[in-house]
């Protein structure tokens, strides 16, 4: 827990990367207007990365106990509802104490609590909702939000601002350089010597994804003799089992890592994505104009992934594939066509909908709007 200092901003939510990293993005962009970073602070679960990331990024950290309600009825949705009311409690007393002027509302239920508490003190909320189709919490903190920040056009909450989904600077200032030379830069890094092969990436987050990772492995035996393709699989952590290439894949032309510490120089190097349809994955692919075969998680609530892989796919940056076909064959058929130089091509020159580059800039504008001093 952090002391008692004021915080003029206080940024509640976390439990993942996808709700943290935005968050972090706009207290940086805070930062860069003028407020300090001790003006600016956390709330989270006791649960989530935050505990990490937001120490890390060098900002302070609050949190609150809960977690999030199962939709079956039992024992755990009731340890789930109390500890979310104790967390309501605790949540009036750290806004009491923190005094900020504004809270942004990152979404989760680790932003639930602190939301609800600023609207009882009277205190503005602006929401950030990363994704196509807004979370329960976003739906309902955006009722009574003065401000509800929006990642794509379509959105189903009030008073939506279309900025972007936020990205740190360090990422998008990456991103946004493509040079021949700085691509082979990053495929050094990643070990792949040669320039001319079709490089395809592959990740499903950072725990992996057992339906994708099949699906790669069949593949990588199907383009054994493929010279100029080449996979760089990224399994995740809970996938071990898939580290060992399967009999038949190329050695040289195969690649697998358990998780990817440098995802800029991965999208940078890389000729073609396949991956799932995250929020900040989208936002990232976006930013690098780099060809993506999406494959959105079936079980993401509101099917929130196939909604942001159809902002991608609308403007001619991916193409979606589904999940309950993924196989071998079905992989094959679908990304040979995005092994054209060509079709490549068309596909980085599509412009997106909205610049997630500078999102971050664009919410703390909004987060801004609401401090006593300020000139936005």
């Amino acid at each position: 827990m952090a002391g008692p200092e004021r915080r003029r901003v206080l940024i509640a939510g976390g439990g993942t990367a996808g709700h943290t990293n935005p968050g972090i993005a706009v207290a940086e962009a805070l930062v860069r207007t003028g407020l300090a970073p001790t003006d600016i602070g956390f709330v989270g679960s006791t649960r989530g990365n935050e505990a990490t990331l937001v120490p890390a990024a060098g900002f302070s950290l609050d949190t609150l106990p809960g977690r999030g309600i199962p939709r079956k009825i039992g024992i755990a949705a009731v340890k789930s509802i109390a500890e979310l009311l104790k967390g309501q409690l605790q949540a009036r007393a750290l806004l009491k104490r923190r005094n900020p002027e504004v809270v942004l509302c990152l979404g989760g239920f680790a932003a639930f609590a602190p939301s609800m508490a600023a609207r009882s003190l009277g205190i503005p909320v602006v929401v950030t909702e990363q994704n196509a189709r807004a979370s329960a919490v976003n739906r309902v903190v955006g009722r009574f939000a003065q401000a509800c920040a929006l990642p794509f056009p379509p959105t189903d909450l009030p008073k939506g601002v279309l900025t972007g989904n936020p990205i740190r600077r360090a990422v998008s200032d990456a991103l946004s350089d493509s040079s021949p030379e700085r691509r082979r830069e990053a495929r050094r890094q990643l070990g792949i010597i040669d320039d001319d092969l079709i490089l395809v990436a592959v990740w499903a987050g950072s725990l992996g994804a057992a339906s994708v990772n099949s699906a790669v492995r069949d593949l990588a035996v199907r383009w054994a003799d493929r010279t100029e393709v080449a996979i760089y699989h990224v399994v995740g952590r809970r996938n071990p089992e898939a580290l060992q290439p399967p009999d038949g894949a190329s050695p040289e032309r195969y690649r697998t890592v358990a998780y990817e510490d440098d995802m800029p120089s991965l999208l940078l190097a890389a000729d073609v994505a396949l991956t799932r349809g995250g929020a900040s994955t989208v936002a990232e692919l976006a930013v690098a104009g780099l060809p993506a075969a999406i494959v959105p998680l079936p079980s993401a609530p509101r099917q929130h992934q196939l909604a942001n892989a159809r902002e991608l796919e609308k403007v001619g940056r991916a193409i979606v594939l589904d999940d309950a076909e993924l196989d071998g064959p079905y992989l094959a058929a679908r990304l040979d066509p995005l092994l054209e130089a060509d079709r490549r091509a068309t596909m980085r020159a599509a412009i997106p909908d909205v610049d997630h580059g500078r999102a971050a800039d664009e919410v703390s504008r909004l987060v801004r709007a609401h401090l006593q001093d300020s000139t936005a």
